[in-house]
């Protein structure tokens, strides 16, 4: 049984945070930590509905994923709480009149996740809409008096039957169910009528027009056509097809103008572009899409209208984002909000031009921001950490180098909290996944990357965007294709070398860790860099580059936007990029965890590094499985013990005494009130 510390200050710890004071952030605080996740700004831009991300307190409530409340925010900063306590609200948005807001939730007694509205003003949430089945997302109609709706196809009453009975065997891509198009009457009582499209559909935009409905749509509900196959076609409201894009690869948002006339479309350049970030415009009948930003050098993640002529976009480029209008003919492209300060990954934009966004700093978590036209900067309205000003933050610094092959690269470097003189200090070295994503420079804490805990401890965390990173636009995230973990892995240890060469680092107490992509970059390390790292912790990472495209569920992804080959026609290469393949070079100590349910990475890929590791018997190395997790841990206790034994790690190898591992029960400080009696 896992040992415990008791006692009533850990309770006031995780209540307050008032002990990082005077030594940086703790493990708890970051267990504990609120985020916004979404922000809509009313159609007269008077309020914000956001939802907030609570997580629940560890060992005290019953664990699971943190909870999503609604709450709403005024121009003034005034916040009140609409549904909170114990829910999980989703997909906030106003009616037109701004009168109520929907959102989607199964309350208690409900057998199915519902449509509801709250009115602003006061009063309970009503039923506007239901199916025999989850509502998985919506979208009004422009006099709100129609809403189309999309839900996993109901599982048949035989089905059912059979599989109370035992018969609970899955067909391996084959039986899976399509999500189906809906439209209801909202507060009405007549049933919704079901619009027949083939395939299954993962968004629907209802045009203000009124006349139509554009939708995404892919062949099969499987990951691997989401990703790759998700098409944009537009339906009448009785359900003809009038139109289509054939848009090439990966998809991102779309947004109707406010005459319906445009559709505006996040889309990938072709379909080996790693991740979909153009900006384009099609007419309301589809047809050839209009690139308005061509040769960007970011990723268009966000997308409104200001106005039937005017698109208003954010942008990520490098490690800021850029809010920037154009128009829909491609001229007067102008910076709202210049590329610095906070980073924003959301916005909603209200008819005069005052637009809600989420944004995030080095020294706070996602809050709603609001920009008000001619404003120099957007402002923050709301503080879900107030006692994150009380905390002791240790400072992060933009860092630029040039990787060996002449490639200009920057990262982010969170510097130790406290450091004695010019003392050269350990670090911990944090890879992202995908590769197609980035760092940016906003806040860089969370339970598998806690870069201010460490920073409390003594240690600095570098985040490098390495080459086939996005933000840089498509060429540079295409640096990587057919070449996996080879040069890109080594833009990492170049922008080691590169603090080492500052003075700043001790070469000889380097860890590296990250999860996905930024798993297998930390068995790379353990294994063909092993005489660079110290220590290693590799999450849900890739071990072995055939048997995961044979085994995972992204395998055309894969072949599309990364390896562009199949194992059979360039065997060589996939053993030589597979960290397996290097096991017997490894003297860094391991330590492999991983969700036993994930999909994307099968955790067989962990077992057989560990494996090979255990039997090469150079190093420790330690296996860890969090039953019922997926690709990355979403329940609280598996994030907390995850935090805990990541720090554990790296102090053990690269502040420590090092050699056999340490102990592998853990330590939880929980409240004494939830803690049991220990033998």
């Amino acid at each position: 049984m896992a040992r415990w510390i008791l006692g009533l200050a850990c309770a006031l710890l995780l209540a307050t945070g008032a002990s990082a004071t005077t030594g940086g952030m703790t493990l708890e605080q970051v267990a504990q930590t609120r985020a916004v996740t979404q922000a809509q700004i009313s159609p007269d831009g008077g309020s914000i509905a956001y939802l907030l991300s609570v997580p629940r307190t560890l060992g005290v409530d019953p664990d699971g994923p943190a909870r999503s409340e609604l709450h709403v925010v005024d121009r003034a900063g005034t916040t009140r709480a609409f549904i909170a306590g114990k829910v999980d609200v989703a997909s906030p948005r106003w009616l037109p009149d701004g009168r109520a807001i929907a959102y989607l939730a199964k309350r208690e007694g409900d057998e199915t996740r519902r449509l509801y509205t709250i009115p602003l003003q006061g009063g309970e949430s009503t039923v506007a809409a239901q199916l025999r089945a989850d509502i998985n997302a919506f979208d009004l109609s422009p006099d709100g008096r129609q809403v189309a709706l999309l839900a996993v196809q109901r599982e048949s009453d035989a089905r059912k039957a059979l599989r109370d009975k035992g018969f609970s065997q899955k067909v391996y891509e084959e039986d899976w169910r399509p999500v189906e198009l809906w439209i209801a009457e909202v507060g009405g009582t007549g049933a919704p009528r079901r619009i027949e499209v083939e395939g299954s559909v993962q968004a629907v935009r209802w045009s203000p027009a009124g006349d139509r409905l554009a939708i995404v749509v892919t062949p099969r509900q499987l990951t691997d056509d989401t990703m790759v196959d998700a098409r944009v076609r537009m339906l009448s409201v009785q359900g003809r097809e009038i139109g289509r894009v054939d848009n090439p690869g990966k998809l991102g948002e779309i947004a109707w103008s406010p005459d319906g006339a445009h559709l505006a479309i996040v889309s990938a350049a072709d379909e080996n572009d790693p991740r979909e970030g153009r900006l384009t415009v099609v007419g309301r009948d589809g047809g050839a899409q209009r690139d308005l930003l061509p040769g960007l050098e970011g990723h268009v993640w966000n997308v409104a209208w200001r106005d039937a002529s005017t698109l208003v976009f954010l942008s990520q480029e490098g490690v800021h984002s850029r809010l920037a209008e154009i128009g829909v003919d491609g001229a007067g492209q102008r910076t709202l909000l210049a590329a610095d300060g906070p980073v924003h990954m959301g916005l909603s934009v209200a008819s005069g031009g005052a637009a809600a966004l989420v944004g995030s700093t080095p020294a706070h978590p996602s809050e709603v921001f609001l920009y008000t036209p001619g404003a120099s900067e957007a402002r923050r309205l709301t503080d879900s950490n107030p006692w994150l000003k009380d905390v002791r933050l240790a400072r992060q610094e933009i860092v630029r180098y040039t990787a060996r092959d002449g490639l200009e690269l920057e990262g982010l470097l969170v510097h130790p909290l406290e450091r004695r003189g010019n003392a050269r200090v350990p670090l911990i070295l944090v890879v992202h996944g995908g590769p197609e994503a980035h760092y940016s420079n906003a806040w860089l804490n969370s339970y598998s990357q806690p870069a201010q805990v460490a920073a409390a401890r003594g240690f600095a965390s570098f985040f490098p965007n390495y080459r086939s990173s996005t933000g840089r636009g498509v060429a540079f995230s295409k640096l990587g294709h057919g070449r996996p973990g080879m040069e890109e892995f080594d833009d990492l240890v170049d922008g080691v070398d590169h603090l080492i060469e500052t003075g700043l680092i001790d070469r000889d107490r380097v860890g590296i860790t990250g999860g996905s992509y930024g798993g297998y970059a930390s068995a790379w390390g353990a294994t063909y860099y092993s005489e660079r790292f110290a220590a290693s912790v590799m999450f849900v990472g890739i071990s072995d580059q055939a048997s995961l495209v044979t085994t995972g569920d992204i395998p055309r992804e894969q072949y599309l936007v990364h390896m562009r080959s199949w194992p059979w026609d360039n065997p060589e290469m996939f053993r030589q990029t597979s960290p397996i393949t290097h096991a017997q070079k490894s003297r860094t100590p391991t330590l492999i965890l991983h969700g036993e349910a994930d999909p994307r990475v099968p955790v067989m890929q962990s077992y057989m590094l560990y494996r090979y590791l255990q039997l090469a018997g150079q190093a420790p190395v330690r296996l860890v499985l969090y039953p019922g997790e997926g690709h990355g841990n979403s329940r609280g206790a598996s994030r907390y013990d995850y935090s805990l034994r990541l720090m554990q790690w790296m102090e053990h190898y690269l502040t420590g005494r090092g050699g056999e591992p340490p102990a592998y029960e853990i330590e939880y400080a929980l409240p004494a009130s939830a803690t049991p009696s220990p033998r």
